[in-house]
């Protein structure tokens, strides 16, 4: 996500362009409030032009928000002459959109969950070059997901899994860590294959439930298995949508990405690896 931010005495309201399109409706209002948070730290009181776009589809369960409101967040605070270090900046993201904390600092990254705002910020675990793992994203639709990641989060609790899920997240969030720092794919593998498939069957059970899944979805999560087993560094995981990525071991990604592109119903793959911070440019 590529973003600029002008504050400008001169508009009576906030502007938001995503994309080369002018947006209103909750995409604009969830921008303008955070652009509210921005003014009251730095005490001023001018609205914005915010022009962002994306070279990956938006409000598709690929973490468009992390991405948009990290950006949002450095370029805003820029602007506003703020000046802020890098968990100050994760801690104004995570206000935006929780996954934006993430987006902040770079490689691989950890969120702390912390007792208030101000310990509930994200930190690198290890640079970007620590594990040369490639993510090859197959998009099974482009279009807006009906229930946004917030909604979802809301109707959680109304699942009886939930509980269950939160009662595993510190083990699980120790076996990622681990295996992130001892690069062991197996490992990691089990373990965000299994968080995936628990966040997903708390999605199922919630009231209403939620399936984002489509069959191709489905498909690539079987044969992705299939492959490991056939000694193909590769997993899955998904976000709050039915595109999958697949997480592999760089010398995998050709094969991987070939793979997946053979599947019926996956639109098209895209690649990335470990980032660097957010910054600006």
């Amino acid at each position: 996500t590529v973003t600029q931010v002008n504050f400008d005495p001169s508009l009576d309201v906030d502007v938001l362009v995503l994309n080369g399109s002018q947006q209103s409706g909750p995409a604009y209002e969830r921008v303008s409030e955070h652009l509210g948070r921005v003014r009251a730290l730095a005490g001023i009181r001018a609205h914005a032009r915010v022009e962002s776009s994306n070279n990956f589809p938006t409000g598709t369960g690929i973490a468009s928000s992390a991405s948009g409101f990290a950006a949002l967040t450095l370029a805003a605070a820029a602007a506003a002459g703020l000046e802020l270090d890098e968990s100050e900046l994760s801690r104004l993201a995570r206000t935006g959109s929780g996954s934006a904390c993430r987006s902040i600092p770079g490689g691989f990254v950890e969120w702390l969950a912390g007792e208030d705002d101000s310990d509930s910020y994200a930190f690198s675990l290890a640079p970007p070059e620590h594990w040369d793992l490639i993510d090859c994203i197959a998009i099974v639709s482009q279009e807006h997901k009906p229930t946004g990641s917030s909604e979802g989060h809301i109707l959680a609790d109304s699942s009886p899994l939930h509980a269950a899920r939160l009662a595993q997240v510190p083990s699980h969030l120790d076996r990622c860590r681990r295996a992130i720092l001892e690069k062991d794919f197996g490992a990691l593998a089990e373990i965000i294959e299994l968080d995936s498939n628990m966040m997903h069957a708390v999605i199922m059970t919630s009231t209403p439930p939620l399936i984002y899944w489509q069959p191709a979805t489905l498909t690539i999560m079987q044969e992705v298995q299939s492959w490991r087993r056939q000694g193909t560094p590769a997993c899955y995981t998904i976000d709050a949508g039915p595109n999958v990525h697949v997480i592999c071991q760089a010398e995998a990604a050709e094969q991987v990405e070939v793979g997946l592109g053979d599947i019926p119903g996956v639109k098209r793959v895209l690649r990335a690896k470990p980032g660097g911070a957010a910054r600006l440019i």
